[in-house]
């Protein structure tokens, strides 16, 4: 069956990379601006470890074909290999939807990792040249460094130096097999009681997601002023308070509507919409269908 590449648009290296090291990897963001689904195209030329990390909006990567794809959200994130040479990678991003992603040549891979022997990859599969496709939760620590790698607030002489440094952090976190690189611990918070503060502001929210407190009464509750909280719980969860509860609210109205034991009005004034029709627009804002469409794809 062919396929009909004619609704992604071609996009080249030049425009995408933000940072790389020629023979060994690259590091290349889109972002959708438009309100619009977009739909790229990019021609990988060699076989590479690919790494890609959704940044908030639904998107999604396939590879050749479109039913071969990974779906991507702020919670989740791909490792992917493929042993294939002038493979088209085809972008599909929701409107404001932004995806990082990280191809490392397998020679600087192996040579970053497979000296340590550890046990967190597979490089059987790799010299079997055997196909891929592993998921992740992003960890709050992951989400940091996404988002210091995309913020990069040094823009002068030295952010090259600033997104080397990134580039290799990420790359040493995301292949920590250790138990503590999974938990709930942010480096670069102050100190454990204000990380014990933010967590219960996102024990709050979520336990009263219907109704949620306002940032003036969350701060008073957890004992931390406004601006630490939400500078605070952005670095550690990596978007703003409200951003995180809609998404969480999201997340698991698609739970509600799999079990399709309750109807969307239902759903809707579960999750704290007043009307069905707000919960509609918002479920389709991020997702690019009705919920009703996602019913009807994800029940028999």
């Amino acid at each position: 069956m062919n396929l009909n590449l004619s609704k992604y648009k071609n996009i080249d290296k030049s425009s995408l990379e933000i940072y790389g090291e020629k023979d060994k990897f690259s590091l290349m963001y889109l972002k959708n601006n438009s309100d619009i689904i977009s739909y790229n195209k990019y021609l990988l030329k060699e076989n590479c470890i690919q790494l890609y990390f959704g940044l908030g909006k639904r998107s999604s990567v396939a590879f050749n074909m479109e039913h071969c794809a990974v779906h991507l959200s702020a919670e989740e994130n791909y490792l992917v290999y493929f042993k294939e040479k002038d493979m088209n990678l085809l972008f599909t991003l929701a409107p404001k939807a932004e995806i990082l992603v990280m191809l490392i040549s397998v020679t600087h891979f192996h040579y970053l990792f497979a000296k340590e022997k550890n046990l967190f990859f597979n490089f059987n599969a790799l010299k079997e040249s055997r196909p891929i496709i592993e998921e992740k939760a992003t960890s709050p620590v992951l989400k940091t460094i996404l988002n210091q790698i995309i913020s990069r607030k040094n823009r002068g002489s030295l952010e090259h130096l600033y997104l080397k440094g990134k580039t290799y952090e990420l790359l040493s976190l995301y292949f920590n097999n250790m138990e503590e690189s999974e938990s709930e611990h942010c480096p670069f918070m102050a100190n454990e009681e204000t990380i014990a503060q933010i967590k219960q502001v996102k024990e709050i929210i979520i336990d009263q997601l219907a109704h949620p407190p306002s940032l003036e009464e969350l701060s008073k509750t957890v004992g931390l002023n406004i601006k630490k909280l939400k500078t605070g719980f952005k670095e550690f969860y990596g978007t703003p308070v409200f951003t995180f509860l809609l998404n969480y609210k999201l997340e698991l109205s698609k739970k509600y509507l799999k079990e399709n034991k309750l109807n969307v009005s239902e759903i809707a004034l579960l999750i704290g919409y007043s009307t069905s029709s707000h919960f509609i627009a918002a479920f389709k804002k991020k997702y690019g269908i009705t919920p009703k469409q996602y019913t009807k794809q994800n029940t028999n």
